[in-house]
């Protein structure tokens, strides 16, 4: 079975099963963002795609403190003897109150019912802090809880297990995805609300299982009079002193821009191009996700038998191509299956991307800073996600004023195929170093 061999004695099987749902809930929090509520706001509340795709580009504003978070809870000091906890307490704290706010933010940026006559600025503002506010949580909840999964397992099983637990972040996905697109078949206002509130409870509750006594307390307090830790600027030096630091974290964010600037526009582009239904076109997260977990599943085989990560993450960007090649053919071949097909292929281009990247940032790091490199990777993806998110919305709005809206789709996905063949280009000569950073470490 795919990450058998990431259990360990311990960390077994449902200990670890245990500990994934934080990123079951991180899924649940990235379709509904991504997936579900840019769909809604732009085609059934009819608020600019310009608008929405800077609003879901806001949790990633606090993508680049990932790192500075990750080495906080390397060296955090707590009177309760955690270093992991306090920190994934926190961010679901700040993902609750987030989706606490959305709904009624939402229903004042479309104008309906008694919040027709709020100001639209509070709107703008409302809703702007509660997509903050989640953005902040999830990724201080991940961060975190990677890093504590690394914490529980042992150095050569490390990668297996953050590799199955972004396995079960995609498994959230798929099934929160299907849940939402059956939820909101019959959509209202009113049904949409239910649909955030109920997200809300459930991160609680997942979160506070997931982490429910996994940390073990230290028993003894750190004396102030110790040898202090590193600060983050030299921490920081250090690890990007590795052998092509700089050129693996451009590879993954230039991958990443490349995977996910389509993220905000292929649900409306379903329904306003090929005139898909909300349900329908929730259900296209799924197969994006389903794509990736396949590809993760592939990864972890090919990975286990020896291939260099770089080039596993090759092999997503090569088979991305084709995938947004589809996407752009499926109006003017009127086939709806082309379009499924596409985003298949992208979800298992970007499984295949992240995996590898995440595995060679993996190799590359020393067990005491295991925080500082999860940190880093996340941060530099985050960011880069974000960025294309709003590159995306606003490439697609301006040309599609030019011209129409199929071309101001299409222009966006053919830069994404750009970015990819330079993603490659850039990774030419590292494909080979894989083996040799391993043993360096």
């Amino acid at each position: 079975m795919p990450f058998v061999d990431a259990v360990s004695e311990d960390l077994p099987l449902p200990r670890l099963l245990r500990l994934s749902l934080f990123q079951v809930s991180v899924g649940m929090a990235l379709v509904l963002l991504v997936g579900t509520l840019n769909r809604v706001m732009i085609v059934e509340l009819k608020v600019s795609a310009s608008l929405v795709s800077v609003m879901v580009a806001m949790p990633l504003l606090f993508a680049p403190f990932r790192a500075l978070v990750g080495f906080r809870s390397d060296h955090h000091r707590s009177e309760l003897g955690w270093r992991r906890v306090p920190y994934v307490w926190m961010g679901t704290l700040l993902q609750f109150g987030g989706f606490a706010i959305m709904p009624f933010a939402l229903l004042v940026l479309a104008g309906l019912g008694q919040s027709s006559d709020a100001p639209m600025w509070v709107g703008h503002f409302a809703g702007a802090l509660s997509f903050l506010l989640v953005g902040v949580g999830m990724h201080t909840v991940q961060t975190a809880g990677l890093a504590l999964a690394t914490d529980l397992s042992t150095p050569e099983k490390m990668p297996r297990v953050v590799g199955f637990l972004y396995v079960m972040m995609l498994v959230g996905m798929i099934g929160s995805a299907l849940v939402f697109g059956d939820v909101l078949a019959d959509f209202s206002p009113g049904r949409l609300i239910q649909v955030i509130q109920g997200a809300a409870i459930l991160t609680l509750v997942l979160n506070v299982v997931a982490v429910w006594k996994q940390e073990a307390r230290s028993r003894t307090r750190r004396p102030q009079a110790e040898v202090s830790d590193p600060d983050f600027k030299q921490a920081w030096a250090c690890f990007i002193q590795g052998p092509h630091a700089l050129r693996h974290l451009l590879i993954l964010g230039l991958g990443t821009m490349a995977f996910t600037m389509e993220d905000v526009l292929l649900e409306p582009y379903g329904g306003e191009i090929l005139g898909l239904d909300v349900s329908a076109t929730t259900y296209l997260s799924a197969t994006l996700a389903m794509g990736s977990l396949l590809g993760f599943v592939w990864a972890s085989r090919v990975l286990s038998q020896g291939v260099d990560a770089i080039r596993l993450a090759g092999w997503g960007a090569w088979i991305g191509v084709p995938g947004f090649v589809l996407v752009i053919l499926a109006q003017p071949l009127g086939m709806t299956a082309c379009f499924v097909a596409g985003v298949a292929l992208i979800g298992l281009g970007a499984g295949l991307f992240g995996h590898g990247t995440l595995t060679a940032t993996m190799q590359r790091s020393q067990r005491h800073e295991v925080g500082l490199a999860l940190g880093a990777w996340g941060a530099v993806q985050a960011t880069a996600a974000g960025l294309a998110l709003a590159l995306g919305g606003v490439m697609r709005d301006a040309v599609a004023a030019m011209t129409s809206s199929w071309t101001g789709y299409s222009v966006v996905y053919s830069i994404e195929v750009l970015m990819l063949l330079i993603t490659l280009a850039a990774m030419h000569g590292l494909m080979h170093n894989g083996s040799q950073i391993r043993d360096s470490h």
